[in-house]
């Protein structure tokens, strides 16, 4: 085993060293450019697809030149079960990639640690092990490529599709790339044995190699419904790039100007007071309040997604927000020293979550800076390099973005709207207290756009609930406009609902052909990921119709599942098993029960002829 690897290693170290040293190079570079440490996770996306897609090569390569008849029957040929033999080439395979990936990034965090004053936390430390699983995740992708039947090998590739859509972050994602390498590797040793192409022996065996297909097909499916949106799109009478959008459905809603949306909503109110609103809509400005960013910043996250830093241009310092202290770090930007750290108030405190710079508020001097985190709005007073809390929401609620409006400041959260006095915002340096606080008719992930108008002895607020408008994770689309007077009393106006522009089939393409998969789909994606409060949905429960089809998807799946038993060479338990898994899981098991155990008259057909 060991003089496997050994000469495996052989074959391939100068490949190693070259990639090694190419890499090293590239992060040299781009290290000069800009912190890589510091980065949103686009960049941290191309590069995990470049050592995605080398890991996938190497695999191609290493496996496709020994499954050759000839090789693959040399390299079995040995006093060596193939368990065994695959396990010296995966470990191999894994020392160099983690020798040409894992170790120069690894180098590279150690030189910006050491040998620069770049805030470097533990989350950096985690990404040459990120780098090398989602490498060895390809590597195995391409292994089993080359070594299951032709009919599925393409099936691994779904572990990547899992690593990219997953929404851990941090520790979690680690724990993700883990588990995606292991079925990755697992899958490698089903398929790494004398008889290459033969179905699966095994009830462990057999899931490891279907459910992959079955998810594969089902990601086919969601592909083909994308395929026919486009083919909509190009007929032109999609409602998205429509000329004229169905009326009175949620894509209209999105192609008005704030006033019209606001006229809209007015529409149906039958209030006294609606005419003299919607006078009043006319003639003033539409202010909206929109929202810094869409998903909570998690602390410990390999990447950033918020903005980590800012420039304070008077004093020539950049500030980078360490996860480690919670505090921001600062470094000379004509020498790159560092110049201390900046927490909040006289005593530098930890902020209480991952910060994020927005504009500067009106009244505030040059220099200073506006910073949201949690449930929190800071001042940063760039004189005295101070952080000075302005607002804050209560406990349990997270600031979501902060909009001028004349002298008012209009705060919108994730369960309210607080209108502020403004003028004192750079007064003094205590908290301000809202004068208002309107609560949202409706759940946070739902809110699309929200509006306010200042009327002569009150204010009109607009809610659009239409961000999951085209598909079931959300409310269907709906409009509400509220009343609030001065002395902060909220009347509802008028509630419209919009049509959804879309059929059901289309709204619940992703459930009806597979509902298991769904589960699985929705299982696989949130594991290890923290629950984001501001993206809480009222999705309603499916309706009967669309339950009715799947039911009938799924019946037809049973049936075609025992058809096709019939037609094939297993035991009674396991075609009995599969029957029931075709009727629970519906097409995605038919499909894969086709692909991965063949037809009697096909096994007859394949045997050669003997004399």
């Amino acid at each position: 085993m060991l003089d496997i690897a050994r000469s495996e290693w052989m074959r391939y170290r100068w490949w190693f060293l070259a990639f090694a040293i190419a890499h090293v190079l590239v992060l040299v570079f781009f290290n000069r450019l800009v912190d890589l440490g510091q980065q949103p996770l686009n960049v941290y996306r191309l590069f995990a697809g470049v050592y995605a897609l080398t890991g996938g090569l190497l695999g191609l390569h290493q496996m496709g030149t020994w499954r050759r008849p000839n090789q693959w029957l040399n390299l079995l040929h040995r006093p060596l079960a193939p368990r065994r033999i695959a396990i010296a080439l995966l470990a191999t395979a894994g020392a160099g990639l983690a020798a040409s990936i894992a170790l120069p990034t690894l180098a590279a965090v150690a030189w910006q640690a050491w040998g620069t004053a770049r805030v470097v936390d533990p989350r950096h430390v985690m990404l040459p092990l990120g780098g090398w699983l989602i490498a060895l995740c390809g590597y195995a992708a391409g292994a089993y490529g080359m070594l299951a039947n032709r009919r599925y090998s393409a099936s691994a590739l779904v572990l990547l599709f899992w690593i990219g859509s997953a929404h851990a972050a941090g520790l979690g994602a680690i724990g993700v790339q883990l588990l995606a390498c292991a079925c990755g590797i697992a899958m490698v040793l089903v398929a790494f044995r004398p008889d290459l192409g033969a179905p699966p022996r095994g009830v462990l065996s057999t899931v490891l190699v279907a459910l992959p297909v079955q998810v594969g097909v089902y990601v086919g499916i969601l592909l083909l419904a994308f395929l026919a949106e486009l083919l909509w799109i190009m007929l032109g009478t999609h409602p998205a790039n429509t000329v004229a959008p169905p009326r009175g459905g949620y894509t209209e809603t999105e192609r008005m100007a704030p006033r019209e949306r606001m006229l809209a909503g007015l529409a149906g109110a039958t209030l006294a007071d609606a005419a003299l609103w919607r006078e009043q809509v006319a003639l003033s400005e539409v202010h909206a309040m929109g929202r810094l960013f869409v998903d909570l910043p998690v602390r410990g996250a390999m990447s950033n997604g918020v903005d980590a830093e800012f420039d304070d241009d008077d004093a020539r310092v950049r500030w980078t927000f360490s996860h480690a202290a919670m505090r921001y770090e600062g470094r000379n930007i004509a020498d790159g020293r560092g110049v201390g750290t900046l927490g909040i108030g006289t005593d530098g405190h930890a902020f209480p979550a991952i910060p994020t710079v927005t504009d500067p508020l009106p009244g505030m001097t040059h220099g200073d800076v506006t910073i949201v985190a949690g449930n929190m709005l800071y001042r940063y007073a760039s004189s005295v390099r101070r952080v000075v809390p302005r607002i804050a929401l209560p406990e349990g609620e997270y600031l979501l973005g902060v909009t001028p409006m004349g002298g008012n400041l209009v705060v919108r959260g994730d369960k309210a709207i607080y209108l502020f006095d403004g003028r004192h915002l750079v007064d003094g340096d205590g908290l301000l207290a809202p004068r208002q606080r309107i609560a949202i008719p409706g759940a946070p992930g739902d809110l699309t756009r929200a509006e306010l108008v200042e009327a002569v002895d009150g204010y009109l607020l607009s809610f659009t609930f239409t961000w999951h408008a085209s598909d079931m994770r959300g409310v269907p689309p709906y409009q509400t406009v509220l009343w609030v007077d001065d002395a902060g009393k909220v009347v509802p106006v008028a509630t419209r609902t919009m049509g959804s522009d879309y059929p059901l089939p289309h709204r619940y393409r992703s459930w009806w052909p597979s509902p298991a998969m769904y589960v699985v789909r929705e299982v696989a994606t949130h594991l290890f990921a923290d629950t984001d409060p501001t993206q809480r949905t009222d999705a309603p429960s499916v309706p009967g119709v669309v339950r009715l089809w799947a039911a009938m998807a799924m019946l037809a799946s049973l049936l075609a599942g025992a058809w096709m038993v019939r037609r094939r060479r297993m035991s009674p338990t396991a075609g009995m098993a599969w029957t029931v898994a075709c009727g629970l899981i519906g097409p995605p098991a038919v499909v894969s029960l086709g692909l991965i155990v063949p037809a009697v008259e096909h096994e007859t057909a394949n045997v050669p002829a003997t004399a």
